[in-house]
């Protein structure tokens, strides 16, 4: 894991780079004679959200779009993302030409002059239709440089039968809800390792909820100047919150990561688990490995804040942009454009995924799981839009924090701790 200083300083290295511009920008694929552009176009997207029918319907499209252009689809993990973007997007060789972001991330990127800007095409990628937040959290001295991809606010999965065993009713309070997953530990100790909420340590995206909750924050702007406000009495009224899920409800690793938790849930071994919809379709997908008719006894909720309302939770979700460095400006840009067509869109609606665009919210249906994930969103947050924020992440301090609290230590000198961490990454 490459050092802070490091991180500050593939930064700067991205901004001068950009400003300096490509020799070859346009495309480099125009062999000069005024004929169409063709090249191989690489997107890199991340992780597993994107489903495989979406990534085929994308190049196929493309392709048939632009004969003699291919595009490639390279996965990369969510894990380690920050430093192999800001060394990929650094180099003319090695740059992809359109990427995947996460929404939190976006910011110190687009700060460091590492996308393309896209104001110009944004009208026609959707305008006021786009998703907001995201547009406004990729926007820089009013050139916006990313556009939404998808949004995934998280919401709770239960065991129906666990549930009506253990006597419990779906929460409506915060405290019912810590006191439900306290509960559903307790009547179930087989295996040792149950979770009446599946949370393991370093898991700071759920955790943050209770911060939040709390009245608290991740960082907070006074003047155009961010700081760490984790040690505030808010946030660490929310951070012992967590602690107390993390050693009387959570039989998850103390220091393990949030990563597919939907195999210990159908492996019997969780109550309840926080995570974006589109899990659905993994419950019910045989491959996953959950016995039979196991999704029939998974009920959905979103998760209560402390005076009933939802509970402030992380607005999750990804950005997609074009790499500044990327030798094929206009093929980039049309692949950006499939990505958020309807029909596109629709895939990822189908998959669980709240799509980029507004109008298109009702393809996520009207059954429990669409009502979950609208409730969920009404009351969602962005993580701090602090130029700095992918440092913070890249940094892994907010795991630390929470992987620390989680096997008990001290949650006010943990958090400030983490404040001071902090401090010399937010301003970028």
């Amino acid at each position: 894991m490459k050092s802070l200083t490091g991180v500050a300083v593939a930064a700067l290295a991205l901004t001068t780079l950009a400003a300096c511009g490509s020799d070859d920008e346009g495309g480099s694929g125009d062999g000069g004679d005024g004929g169409p552009e063709t090249a191989d176009i690489r997107v890199w997207l991340n992780g597993t959200d994107t489903p495989q029918e979406a990534r085929d319907w994308l190049k196929e499209t493309f392709e048939e779009d632009h004969p003699g252009s291919t595009l490639t689809i390279e996965q990369q993990e969510w894990d380690g993302l920050v430093e192999k973007l800001t060394t990929a997007l650094s180099s003319e060789s090695e740059t992809p030409d359109v990427v995947e972001i996460g929404n939190t991330q976006a910011p110190t990127f687009t700060s460091a002059g590492a996308f393309s800007p896209l104001t110009d095409e944004l009208d026609d990628l959707g305008g006021d239709d786009l998703l907001p937040g995201f547009v406004e959290g990729a926007t820089v001295d009013g050139e916006t440089y990313a556009v939404p991809y998808y949004a995934g606010s998280k919401y709770i999965f239960y065991r129906k039968d666990l549930f009506e065993k253990a006597g419990l009713e779906v929460p409506t309070t915060l405290d019912e809800f810590v006191q439900a997953a306290i509960t559903l530990k307790q009547e179930n100790p087989k295996p040792a390792n149950f979770s009446g909420f599946w949370f393991p340590g370093q898991d700071w995206r759920n955790g943050a909820a209770f911060v939040w909750a709390a009245g608290g924050d991740l960082a907070t702007d006074d003047g155009g100047e961010w700081t760490g406000a984790l040690s505030s009495p808010e946030s660490v009224a929310g951070l012992e919150t967590a602690q107390e899920l993390f050693t009387q409800a959570s039989g998850a690793p103390k220091d393990g990561n949030e990563a597919d938790p939907w195999t210990p849930f159908c492996a019997g071994e969780v109550g309840m688990m926080s995570t974006p919809g589109w899990v659905k379709g993994l419950l019910e997908d045989p491959e996953t490995g959950c016995p039979d008719g196991f999704a029939k006894e998974v009920g959905v909720f979103a998760m209560p804040g402390a005076d009933g309302s939802p509970a402030p939770v992380l607005l999750g979700g990804s950005d997609i942009a074009v790499a500044a460095k990327s030798a094929n400006q206009d093929l980039a840009e049309e692949a950006v454009a499939l990505m958020l067509s309807e029909d596109y869109q629709t895939i990822m609606a189908g998959a669980g995924l709240t799509p980029a665009r507004t109008s298109l919210a009702s393809l996520l249906g009207d059954d429990e799981y669409a009502a979950a994930t609208q409730e969920a969103a009404s009351n969602a947050k962005l993580t701090p839009a602090a130029p700095g924020w992918a440092n913070v992440e890249g940094s892994r301090v907010l795991e630390d924090l929470f992987s620390a609290i989680a096997q008990g230590g001290d949650v006010q000198e943990l958090a400030t701790k983490a404040d001071e961490q902090m401090g010399s990454q937010l301003n970028g």
